[in-house]
């Protein structure tokens, strides 16, 4: 699908790691992406980061309700996706800096970036394991159709450390305040219940080209 500059649209995802929410949005997402043709420009940002500047606050720190409201949530929304999550996995939190260079590395290296991302989200919320643990991301990263060694070795670079950054510097000043959130043709959905709003923003941006595309042959 190309914009009328002839460059591929794409879609902005703005995640954390250990987000269940960003987990169970994944295969929709990579379904968005396939359908469409679209790229998906996978962003793991720092939540310490965000949610300070945004009125957001970590998880332990929320209110009771609001705690117990998203284990409620999540319940509905594995049964309604047919996900088996787990609702409190032993190993959530996991330090998600490796991981999340190894996606960033990814991204940089034309790998699937997305893939990765949510079996690193898989690996937490289905089978309870650490991405913290370099095991973990090994196999994660081999079973997504990469290679782990190289991979591993450009996440250590500075280039993914600065890309790193970008990423939370850029989230903040697009006003980004939670994780997940999708960024289309400049319009911001925020969490994973928003997906079929993103798509159908897809699906109209596509009717949209073609329009212009026959208006502009007429034209000749």
């Amino acid at each position: 699908m190309l914009s009328e500059e002839g460059t591929l649209h794409t879609i902005e995802y703005y995640l954390s790691l250990n987000s269940p929410w960003s987990f169970l949005g994944g295969a929709r997402l990579h379904d968005i992406a396939t359908q469409s043709g679209i790229k998906v420009d996978v962003r793991p940002i720092d939540a310490g980061q965000v949610f300070p500047v945004s009125g957001g606050l970590p998880l332990p720190k929320r209110a009771p309700q609001r705690q117990a409201y998203r284990l409620l949530d999540l319940d509905r929304w594995r049964k309604h996706l047919n996900i088996p999550l787990i609702l409190d996995p032993e190993n959530f939190p996991s330090d998600e800096s490796q991981a999340a260079r190894l996606v960033c590395a990814a991204g940089l290296q034309g790998g699937d970036a997305l893939a990765l991302a949510t079996r690193f989200g898989e690996s937490i919320w289905v089978h309870d394991e650490s991405f913290a643990d370099a095991d973990v991301r090994a196999r994660c990263v081999s079973g997504v159709g990469l290679d782990f060694d190289a991979l591993n070795a450009l996440a250590a670079s500075d280039e993914v450390t600065q890309k790193l950054k970008s990423f939370t510097d850029e989230a903040i000043a697009k006003q980004v305040f939670g994780m997940p959130t999708y960024i289309y043709d400049g319009e911001m959905f925020w969490g994973q219940d928003r997906i079929d709003f993103l798509q159908r923003a897809v699906i109209m941006k596509a009717k949209t080209d073609v329009t212009q595309v026959d208006v502009d042959q007429g034209d000749g």
